[in-house]
């Protein structure tokens, strides 16, 4: 069949009810609950094996969920309470915060696999889990692949078939004069398949070793859709300092990351951890706010600042290097509090111009005062990101707006839907992300098993 002339089939002369594009954490749920809901589904996967980002993800420990937030947290160790209802948990707010305004369009998603429902699903495959500090949900086992088999014992038990190296080339519609619902025709390179349904599930651009190449965008693109510019998000960003580079494994527990724009707005912010490197900054704090900088586009314009010490206020920490300057004849480094390591203390007082020599009694007030701003708001002009190759998800995407939050169905292209990172949804580390995929690629298949019995 040449795509160029759609074929005329009836829905019965179909291969297949769902054809499901791309192996990841989307796609594997979407395939697995589509055939337990009864649809003959083919899920295609470019590479040698499904789930290569999940491995690697998470330092292969694979960070399932966040569980900020929940209602009840014994709903995830204990008993299943029979008059829980996943649909009322709070859980799902959370997630849909780490997302800004695009958390809206997950609701409909949460709603039908939220995190409670998530960590239950893994726990009933065998896979016990742990929260973590700031609510991060892994496998007790802390390995990345117990999530994968799990997944994978979960799709062949469904009855959908995996198909790897299998990479779509193109997607065209079936026209169809006795149906309502045309079908589409999946063009491999060896074969051409045809389906009621596709779901595009192939993830973005981050990554790109892992075969996320922007695949499903080319595709959406193809089909009509709107694609808002894809840009390497949760990324370590570069900075201006040529000093920064010798500070490299020095890590703080407790900052405020904020990326500000040239003229002084505050585009985003971040309480976390922080990494100096030696190229510039990572750590929790500053993959969070460098979604800031991929939204803006210009990132060679924005400056990165850094409260050092956000649990002391700025007048609290002067005082308190007023009063260590009492304390004896101590370098200007040796004053400031424990919690700042000496190699960033020294480098440091040389950012604030103090001299290496400078002992406390003899720290002049303006020197104190430059030592606190710098302690407070230390200002690095980012000099962009490590791009797509470090990027943990890609923000931009499949427009939303497009796309029917409800079914995860196209707007444009009757009988396509969308799950996962294809769609313009980035959220914060966390596992956050993770769930995204999870319950889209859960709605996805639910609803495309629906329609296929309407």
């Amino acid at each position: 069949m040449r795509l160029g002339h759609p074929a005329v089939v009836q829905p019965s002369g179909f291969d297949h009810d769902v054809v499901v594009l791309g192996a990841g954490a989307a796609g594997l749920l979407a395939a697995a609950r589509a055939a337990d809901c009864g649809a003959r589904v083919l899920l295609l996967e470019k590479n040698r094996r499904a789930g290569v980002k999940i491995l690697m993800s998470g330092g292969t420990r694979c960070n399932i969920t966040n569980a900020r937030g929940l209602r009840r947290l014994e709903v995830v160790t204990g008993p299943i309470d029979p008059a829980y209802d996943p649909a009322q948990s709070r859980g799902h707010r959370a997630i849909q915060q780490a997302f800004g305004s695009a958390g809206v369009f997950l609701g409909p998603a949460l709603r039908r696999l939220d995190v409670d429902a998530t960590i239950r699903l893994f726990e009933e495959a065998g896979v016990a889990t742990k929260i973590e500090g700031n609510g991060k949900v892994f496998p007790v086992s802390d390995r990345a692949v117990d999530v994968l088999d799990a997944l994978l014992a979960r799709l062949e038990h469904s009855g959908a078939v995996l198909r790897c190296l299998s990479p779509v080339l193109a997607i065209e519609r079936i026209e169809d004069p006795d149906s309502r619902q045309p079908g589409f025709a999946v063009r491999l390179p060896d074969a051409t398949v045809t389906a009621r349904r596709v779901i595009v599930a192939v993830g973005g651009c981050s990554y790109p070793g892992c075969g996320t190449t922007g695949d499903g965008h080319a595709i959406a693109r193809e089909l009509g859709h709107t694609i808002v510019e894809p840009r390497p998000a949760l990324v370590p960003l570069r900075v201006a300092a040529g000093w920064v580079a010798g500070l490299k494994g020095v890590s703080l527990p407790d900052a405020v990351a904020a990326v500000h724009s040239a003229d002084g707005t505050l585009l985003q912010q971040r309480r976390e951890a922080i990494l100096f490197t030696h190229f510039g900054l990572s750590g929790p704090a500053i993959l969070d706010v460098s979604r800031a900088a991929a939204r803006s586009g210009e990132t060679d314009r924005l400056v990165l600042r850094l409260d050092l010490l956000p649990a002391i206020p700025r007048d609290q920490l002067d005082r308190t290097l007023q009063a260590s300057c009492r304390r004896g004849r101590r370098p200007v480094n040796a004053l400031l509090p424990e919690v700042v390591p000496r190699r960033l203390a020294e480098r440091l007082a040389e950012v604030a111009a103090i001299p290496p020599d400078r002992m406390g009694p003899d720290l002049a007030r303006d020197e104190r005062q430059r030592l606190v701003a710098v302690l407070k708001g230390l200002s690095l002009p980012i000099r962009g990101t490590l791009g797509f190759e470090k990027a943990e998800v890609t923000s931009g995407g499949v427009a939303l707006d497009e796309v029917d939050p409800q079914t995860l169905e196209s707007r444009r292209v009757p009988g396509l839907h969308f799950a996962g990172e294809v769609l313009d949804l980035d959220g914060l580390i966390g596992g956050y992300n993770f769930q995204a995929a999870w319950s889209t690629g859960w709605l996805a298949g639910e609803t495309v098993a629906t329609r296929l019995r309407g």
